[in-house]
């Protein structure tokens, strides 16, 4: 790989409850782990950082290749779930993803098309691809 970029963070305190941020000073953030796993949840956490980074990444993704295509990308959107749980064989715990694309402007075919291209492109979906389960659904096109 061709390093295009680096991003750098350190996290500090008490991993999942302690802080994170970026060497730049653009992102300063109080981890704290979610109520569900016990925490007091008041602050984010890496699932919700990976699912914002996810989501923005596959979105631009979709926007290259929209570009290319010449798709009217018009109000098009994409959120992200990341899952946090224990592993089936006890060994620990994983992750997975799911993706909901919004693509009012464009038809199924047409966006079902750009969402597979964008998918081949993305960095995280590469990185995570074979890895952890990415579930894609697509929720708005055009008649």
């Amino acid at each position: 790989m061709k390093t295009l970029y680096t991003a750098e963070a350190l996290a500090s305190g008490e991993g999942r409850d302690g802080n994170a941020r970026t060497r730049d000073g653009k992102l300063n953030v109080t981890l704290a782990s979610p109520v569900e796993l016990g925490g007091n949840g008041e602050g984010t956490n890496p699932e919700q950082l990976f699912a914002a980074g996810y989501a923005a990444c596959f979105h631009s993704a979709l926007r290259v290749v929209g570009r290319k295509e010449r798709a009217d990308l018009t109000d098009s959107a994409v959120a992200a779930k990341i899952h946090f749980g224990a592993l089936a064989d006890g060994a620990g715990y994983g992750l997975a993803a799911e993706l909901e694309i919004a693509l009012p402007a464009v038809d199924r075919q047409t966006a079902e098309a750009l969402v597979a291209k964008a998918h081949r492109i993305c960095p995280y979906s590469n990185a995570t691809r074979g890895n952890i389960t990415v579930a894609i659904t697509i929720l708005a096109t055009a008649a």
